[in-house]
């Protein structure tokens, strides 16, 4: 297939993206945010001075990707903490504005609980303020290094699965790179990787509908590091593994159950069953942050329902709120059904790829012996 993307000069990196960044101006902290709705057309910033403009930020995906999800969540801790508002209250107003991804609540309840050790050992509120902010700065330089870890053992699976040491064909679903975490993101670090590497043949990126997250985010992501890629509908990958086109797929993972099912955007979960009947690796990259192992299983896990206009009309990439003057590509009246996740049983997934490495098969008693080499899950 002739390859029609842009490619910049051969050992060229593109700038790291200013995903999110802690501000102290002036007129008091903020957290800032790329504005990721507004991307492929303008890089704008969305600027959060308080945690409601901060749920705001995640209810409408300016801020997504469940590591950034939990990176932004201790620092909205810590913001309200800074402003003296009320901490409790404002933890539990951010772990509510997206229930399947556990690295809000784990963000959330990190900067929290070292803001609430703080004030029982007589920390004042500034002092314990600036606790909660450290340990927000900590969870952000640990996933940072998490990526990194999990990129490297992602490409050893590769080419232990893929032994034949051709370009891989890769098929990546929804958007995992550096705009969903610390570095460079879970299941696109692996690609990169193998794109440095001069081991990568071709990304195939799926559209994502409704929301386009493939289309708007990962091939923006790949334009820019050069990376020889290919956009599809959702609704073609079928026709790509029959034509023998995909060496494995690689997706990230917003809840990882204690029995192994696998809650990512929606649209994965169909992708595994393609993935099994071609005998395709079915790989999921996350850090151990997204395993909750208080969720027993794939029927556990609670399925954010996205409003029905994100279905029902198509809006602009710059910023226009869904639902708000779209143009209409279904009769006005019509309902939609509109899950953001779905959930893959473990008897799907061929491997999942941590920090602290893969296992493979998967199961439940790997699953918790893998997340017990981490400090940052407590197995209860």
């Amino acid at each position: 297939m002739a390859d029609q993307d842009a490619q910049p000069p051969v050992g060229i990196e593109p700038p790291p993206l200013p995903v999110l960044r802690w501000v102290e101006p002036p007129e008091g902290p903020a957290l800032v945010l790329l504005d990721q709705t507004r991307l492929p057309a303008e890089e704008a910033e969305f600027v959060c001075t308080d945690v409601p403009a901060l749920v705001r930020a995640i209810r409408t995906l300016a801020v997504r990707g469940a590591p950034l999800l939990g990176i932004a969540g201790a620092y909205g801790v810590a913001l309200a903490a800074l402003r003296g508002d009320e901490v409790a209250a404002t933890a539990q107003l951010l772990e509510r504005a997206r229930p399947t991804a556990v690295n809000l609540g784990y963000g959330v309840r990190r900067a929290a609980g070292a803001y609430r050790e703080a004030v029982g050992k007589g920390a004042d509120r500034e002092r314990a303020a600036a606790v909660a902010l450290a340990e927000a700065r900590a969870l952000h330089r640990e996933d940072a290094e998490a990526s990194g870890r999990m990129a490297r053992y992602g490409r050893a699976l590769l080419d232990e699965l893929l032994p034949d040491g051709g370009g891989y064909r890769l098929l990546t679903h929804c958007n995992t790179g550096a705009l969903v975490s610390g570095g460079e993101g879970t299941a696109f670090a692996v690609a990169l990787g193998a794109h440095r590497e001069g081991r990568l043949r071709r990304l195939w990126v799926d559209e994502t509908r409704p929301l386009l997250q493939g289309a708007r985010l990962t091939a923006y992501e790949a334009s820019r590091h050069g990376m020889p890629h290919s956009l599809l509908t959702d609704n073609a990958a079928g026709s790509l593994f029959a034509a023998g086109e995909v060496d494995a797929v690689l997706i990230g993972a917003d809840r990882i159950a204690a029995d192994g099912a696998v809650a990512n955007k929606v649209g994965s979960y169909p992708l595994a069953v393609l993935a099994k009947y071609h005998h395709v690796p079915f790989i999921v990259v996350a850090p151990t942050t997204t395993v909750d192992l208080d969720t027993a299983d794939g029927a556990s896990i609670v399925v954010e329902q996205r409003p029905g206009a994100e279905v029902t009309e198509l809006t602009s990439p710059r910023g226009g709120a869904v639902g708000a003057g779209g143009l209409l590509v279904a009769p006005v009246g019509t309902t939609a059904y509109n899950p953001a996740f779905d959930v893959t049983p473990p008897e799907l997934v061929t491997a999942i790829v941590t920090e602290e490495g893969a296992i493979s098969p998967v199961t439940g008693v790997g699953l918790a012996e893998l997340c017990a080499r981490s400090s940052q899950v407590t197995i209860s």
